[in-house]
């Protein structure tokens, strides 16, 4: 690949950067504290957007692998999404006026749902291209170290700009991300950069197709009860399982983290808008500090341990300014340690974390080529429309555990930052900090269970050459024998 070419495809990432952003941290803000809807019912109803995904997402991965085209079997999808993502992105920002609470869930469930299908028809094909881009064990994670680093650009770029931007206090609104108006503008500009960045992604790498895996030639994968029984297969797959089990319940805290951030920050920190834009900045250092890294540390400790280190020392770190602040010992608001503070320990704990997700994704790239020695089918799309269903687990799984950590806290709906007492606060702190520390940590400990090493992804790859091999020698003699008399 040239370096305009492995730039596009990573760029594509901002895309569902963006609209993680925009679904995991504002999604419940905007819905239950500026509209005023119960945050037990924005969250279940982004949560059951999750019951779409559990079909949507195979049958799209499936739906890919099996694609024949002029332009191959992934790139149909990732052009045909730009479009109606950025639609429904921005759509899912204007409900109508006057409805109830219920037709207001109802709203968000169908809006949350229609966006999260156009964008997995674009993210599981564009990353199951990336085992197709190369067999290298070391250069698949240096592709995600790129494609992680452009989504978090995605994510926190876009946060950053719009809390400088858009959600600047005002006289009439003294938390800025409190402000009706400023979501207006923040909808038009997400859409805009989902479409570019899908279309970046897929005309930049056009000129890859002739190299890539194509359709496997048809036969049983081509009818409908050998496409249920290919998706089901992949749950056969010990590394994946591993992989499945943690990617749930860490996108599910993260998902956790991104919808209680600008609550811990607006009511905890007491922080302003800029301060706030500030910190997301945090995580743009991390990004750029884990992408170079999370190479040399899967060399060194291999990928399974680097997942399971990375994640669980993260979290701890992560989890430290919360914990001190409920026992009254960490800086208090506007103290000027504060805000450095902060940026210091997320910049670090985000780099963490990144790395675990770089090398579990590479991991999981690995098991396609597993799963291929024991089924003779290259199904990285089946294996991708599970990554994209775990990744939507931060924004539905991740926002119903935190729609439930704010209704046992108590916390109250549109209440002024004036207000919060320290009890509220203590409330929140303490069914938040055993949630989030919980799901990594278990989360991790599935990783255990993951067989695949360095060795083993070699031994995979040659004996599939082989294969490979074999086929295209019993075709030049089956060529010959049948080729009629000259």
């Amino acid at each position: 690949m040239s370096r305009g070419q492995r730039l596009s495809y990573g760029f594509g990432a901002v895309a569902n950067g963006v609209k993680n952003a925009a679904f995991s941290t504002y999604l419940l803000l905007f819905y239950n504290q500026v509209l005023g809807v119960p945050a037990a019912i924005v969250s279940t109803a982004i949560a059951l957007t999750l019951l779409v995904d559990a079909f949507a997402d195979p049958f799209i991965g499936r739906w890919s692998d099996m694609t024949r085209s002029r332009i191959g079997r992934r790139h149909p999808f990732i052009l045909g999404s730009a479009l109606p993502t950025a639609f429904f992105f921005v759509l899912a920002w204007f409900p109508p006026t006057g409805l109830t609470d219920f037709q207001m869930g109802i709203w968000i469930f169908a809006l949350a749902s229609l966006t999260r299908i156009s964008i997995s028809a674009f993210e599981i094909p564009s990353s199951a291209m990336t085992p197709e881009l190369t067999e290298n064990y070391a250069e698949r994670t240096k592709l995600f170290g790129l494609r992680y680093w452009f989504g978090y650009v995605g994510t926190f770029g876009f946060t950053a700009f719009s809390l400088a931007v858009f959600f600047v206090a005002t006289p009439e609104y003294e938390r800025g991300q409190l402000n009706p108006a400023g979501y207006e503008k923040f909808a038009w500009l997400g859409g805009a950069l989902i479409l570019v960045a899908i279309l970046v992604c897929g005309i930049g790498t056009l000129k890859r197709v002739p190299h890539l895996r194509q359709r496997d030639e048809i036969g049983e994968g081509a009818t409908p009860p050998s496409h249920l029984k290919e998706m089901f297969a992949a749950f056969g797959n010990r590394g994946f399982l591993a992989i499945f089990g943690f990617g749930v319940l860490k996108y599910t805290a993260i998902g956790l983290y991104a919808a209680t951030t600008l609550y811990f920050g607006t009511y905890i920190f007491k922080l302003e808008a800029d301060q706030l834009a500030l910190l997301t900045f945090d995580s743009l250092v991390a990004a750029t500090i884990a992408a170079p890294l999370a190479p040399k540390f899967s060399a060194w400790l291999g990928k399974r341990r680097t997942s399971m280190a990375m994640a669980i020392g993260g979290i701890t770190l992560g989890l430290s300014p919360l914990i001190l602040t409920y026992f009254d010992l960490f800086f208090k608001p506007g103290d000027p340690m504060l805000v450095p503070t902060l940026f210091v320990i997320g910049a670090v704990y985000g780099a963490m974390i990144a790395i675990s997700l770089i090398n579990t994704s590479s991991m999981l790239a690995d098991v396609v080529e597993d799963h291929a020695v024991t089924t003779g089918q290259h199904t990285a799309g089946v294996f991708f429309a599970a990554s994209s269903f775990m990744q939507q687990c931060s924004a539905g799984l991740g926002i119903l555990v935190a729609g439930i950590v704010l209704e046992l806290s108590k916390f109250p709906t549109q209440v002024a930052v004036s207000e919060v007492t320290r009890g509220m606060e203590k409330s929140l702190l303490i069914h938040y900090i055993p949630a989030s520390a919980g799901l990594w940590i278990v989360g991790a400990l599935l990783l255990f269970f993951y067989p695949i090493t360095e060795a083993k992804h070699r031994e995979n790859v040659e004996r599939l050459r082989s294969r490979e091999a074999q086929a295209r020698e019993q075709v030049i003699r089956d060529g010959a024998f049948g080729s009629p008399a000259r």
